[in-house]
C-alpha cells in the first residue's frame, strides 16, 4: 500500500496567524476549532492554552493540500530544508503582469520579497519570486 499526504506541517512562532497567512495565500476559508471538534478536543484533556498553540489551514473541497502549524520551542535559524512552490496562475504560465499582481498580493498579508529570479534553465525560462512567510520560512512563487 502506498502511502499519502497528511498534512504539512509548520513550526510557528504564533500558530494561528501563520495558519491564517497560509490560509488566505491559498484562499482557503479562516480555520478556527469550531464544535464540535473543539469539544472533543477539550473533553481529551487538552486545553484552551492547547488550542492557542495549534493552527490548521485546510481547503474545504478537500483537494489542496491541509497545512498544520504548531508552536515552535525555538527560533528558527538558517534557511528552510524543504520549501512551497505557489503557482500564480494555476493551470497556465504567469504573465509577468499576473505574478507581478500575486507578488503583490501575498506582500499584503504579510510576505517578504527576497529576490526575483529571471534565468533559463537549459531550454527553459525560469521566472520566479523567492519570498518568505511572516515568520521567515522561504517558498517561491512561479
Amino acid at each position: 500500500m502506498a502511502g499519502k499526504l497528511g498534512n504539512i506541517t509548520f513550526y510557528a512562532d504564533d500558530p494561528p496567524a501563520l495558519a491564517r497567512f497560509w490560509g488566505a495565500v491559498f484562499g482557503y476559508p479562516e480555520a478556527t476549532w469550531d464544535e464540535p471538534l473543539k469539544r472533543e478536543l477539550l473533553g481529551s484533556g487538552l486545553t484552551e492554552a492547547d488550542l492557542a498553540k495549534r493552527g490548521m489551514a485546510e481547503d474545504p473541497e478537500g483537494v489542496g493540500p491541509r497545512l498544520f502549524f504548531h508552536h515552535a520551542s525555538e527560533a528558527k535559524e538558517g534557511r528552510n530544508r524543504l520549501h512551497l512552490d505557489i503557482s500564480a496562475t494555476p493551470g497556465h504560465q504567469p504573465t509577468h503582469a499576473e505574478l507581478d499582481a500575486e507578488k503583490d498580493r501575498l506582500v499584503a498579508l504579510g510576505a517578504e520579497v527576497v529576490r526575483l529570479v529571471d534565468q533559463e534553465w537549459g531550454p527553459w525560462p525560469e521566472t520566479y519570486f523567492q519570498m518568505r512567510d511572516p515568520e521567515g520560512n522561504e517558498f517561491c512563487l512561479q
